[in-house]
């Protein structure tokens, strides 16, 4: 149950809706307790024949007060405990994104959306369970079995009373048993689901790829594959709940043939009274349920330990890049923009090789510079330093004199305007995927943003323009339009420093043209990085940086560099040979 402990400020912060809800059950329970009493009273007047119509008026009076105090008592401890456990399923939903939301992209790369989705529904709802109705049957169970059958021992009979539990040692042994294997076999359901929720998410964002290769045939196969999995192992996980609840049912049996069999002959005999005897099949059939709910009460709280555990090793994941320590830090920095990479050299883990080797440059403010590299050269690496998605080695990445890595992470991010090779839109309006790095924008800012990134023209095209939903990931967007919206919500952000990460390569030269020339007063007013595989793109760069498998092989002009007949002299020429083709065909 260590598990929990990572719920302890959320126990301590509710602890009087649970008291309040335990007190409120043991009431209820108390009142359960009280109704064999009564019962027996009454079946011993009618064995003794005083049992008049108003005496009979009389407990039934009682039994019908007690029935109403134990439904108000009911009421209470659902809406306390159960309420309680509800709050909890949505704090705990709350801190897991949370988390999610601080953990750096690494981790992103080694966990599937299906097992995190997984996560944060299925474990989420057992760990309610457990904490709720959990809770609720365990208080149950022990007081209801515990004082229902010391009342038999005191008010009845000792040795029938013990007679009835001979089967509870196997009880417990069962109990222990069982809940370990459920707690396993519940682990690899949990672990299942995630592949098959993987697979159903995976499958759905990539439904266009699917049809277009006709592959709808084999991914129906694959999925059929991952859900005959998830219920195998859902079955093996029923098959031992299946011999459990039984086995609770059949020695609880056992108990009910002793007593009724030994209980009717003490009872023929006149050792005890019938009252006694209604009683005492009044208190076990009472504790016969709570004992009968141990085995839920092991099946949901092993399942909940279990979901908590897997929970707690996100929760425990903690993210690569973080603050520098206090006195490190230089919260007080006000970006300039120049930026400057001093001998890095990077690789991604100690087992693989280095995809920067030996950068040494300084870009000045208000410079623009572009870079120019095939493809695996690590232009795209070089800014993810920048921006810490990765962390460089100290000393290698500074701006404005101070190592990034003493920089806040919000200051930094904050300061850098960055458009990704693969843009993300949200299924929101065309005007709130623009307007999402700023808290409030006036519509005027979000047009004036679209109209340099040359989106505006086509927005206003739209049926209810910028109110326009775009889909999920822009799914409605054409790839040129959506690289566009990106690049407003950059501008829109307003940076000291502008990173354009091969953003264009969805639109024609035409419209790359129109981006670049509207983009020229934005730049000159910050630090610019434009990464691209097209010259075309880049030649209008103040200078431009060519990388090849990781090293600076050149940086210049773009007049300079041809005349040095290099690696961006030979680019320059094939892309030509490839207009020019394009244009014959």
């Amino acid at each position: 149950m260590h598990e929990f402990a990572t719920l302890k400020e959320f126990f301590l912060r509710n602890k009087w809706r649970y008291i309040g809800g335990i007190l409120a059950l043991l009431a209820v329970d108390t009142l359960q307790l009280v109704m064999p009493q009564l019962l027996k009273a009454a079946a011993n007047e009618l064995q003794r024949g005083t049992l008049t119509h108003a005496l009979l008026l009389h407990y039934v009076g009682l039994l019908v007060l007690v029935a109403i105090g134990i439904a108000a008592g009911r009421f209470g401890w659902r809406i306390l405990i159960n309420g309680a456990a509800r709050q909890l399923e949505r704090e705990l939903r709350d801190r897991f994104f949370a988390h999610l939301e601080k953990l750096s992209a690494n981790f992103f790369n080694q966990r599937t959306v299906g097992d995190l989705m997984a996560h944060a529904t299925n474990d989420i709802g057992a760990v309610r369970v457990a904490a709720g109705p959990g809770i609720v049957m365990s208080v149950d169970s022990i007081f209801l079995s515990v004082s229902g059958l010391a009342t038999m021992v005191y008010t009845i009979d000792l040795k029938l009373t013990g007679l009835a539990l001979l089967p509870m040692p196997l009880l417990v042994v069962a109990i222990v048993y069982f809940g370990r294997e459920i707690n396993r076999r519940f682990r690899r359901v949990q672990e299942s689901f995630a592949d098959l929720t993987s697979t159903a998410e995976e499958n759905l964002n990539g439904v266009r790829v699917v049809k277009a290769f006709v592959q709808e045939e084999a991914e129906m196969a694959k999925f059929s594959q991952r859900n005959q999995e998830y219920i195998a192992r859902n079955m093996y996980l029923v098959r031992i709940w299946g011999l459990f609840d039984p086995l609770m049912q059949w020695l609880s049996g056992i108990s009910l043939v002793i007593v009724i069999g030994y209980g009717g002959y003490l009872t023929l005999n006149g050792s005890i009274s019938l009252g006694d005897f209604v009683a005492f099949n009044s208190y076990l059939g009472l504790i016969t349920g709570p004992i009968m709910g141990f085995g839920w009460v092991v099946n949901n709280v092993q399942r909940g330990v279990a979901s908590m555990a897997r929970i707690n090793a996100i929760l425990r994941e903690v993210p690569e890049i973080q603050d520098a320590p206090a006195g490190e830090l230089r919260p007080d920095v006000k970006l300039q923009g120049a930026i400057e990479f001093r001998h890095l050299t990077f690789r991604y883990r100690p087992d693989l090789p280095d995809v920067l080797k030996d950068i040494d440059l300084r870009i000045e403010p208000g410079e623009t510079v572009g870079i120019l590299g095939r493809t695996g050269s690590g232009k795209s690496t070089l800014v993810n330093l920048l921006l810490r998605v990765y962390d460089p080695p100290a000393g290698t990445v500074w701006i404005d004199g101070v190592d990034v890595r003493h920089i806040p992470l919000a200051t930094l991010r904050e300061e850098i305007g960055y458009v990704p090779q693969e843009n993300f839109l949200f299924s929101a309006t065309v005007a709130e995927n623009i307007a999402f790095a700023k808290d409030e924008v006036h519509q005027e800012e979000v047009e004036q943003a679209a109209q340099v990134a040359a989106i505006a023209e086509d927005v206003e095209e739209f049926p209810a323009g910028y109110q326009t939903m775009v889909g999920e990931r822009g799914i409605t967007l054409s790839g040129g339009q959506k690289q566009r919206v990106a690049i407003a919500r950059a501008i829109l952000k307003n940076p000291r420093i502008l990173v354009l990460d091969d953003c264009l390569s969805a639109v024609d030269t035409r419209t790359e043209e129109q981006i670049l020339g509207r983009l020229v007063e934005v730049m000159h007013q910050r630090t610019s990085i434009l990464i691209s595989h097209r010259i075309s793109t880049l030649r209008r760069a103040d200078r431009i940086v060519v990388l090849d498998q990781g090293r600076l092989v050149e940086c210049g002009t773009h007049a300079q560099l041809l005349q040095r007949h290099g690696l961006y002299w030979e680019t320059y020429q094939r892309q030509l040979l490839e207009e020019k083709l394009a244009e014959e065909a």
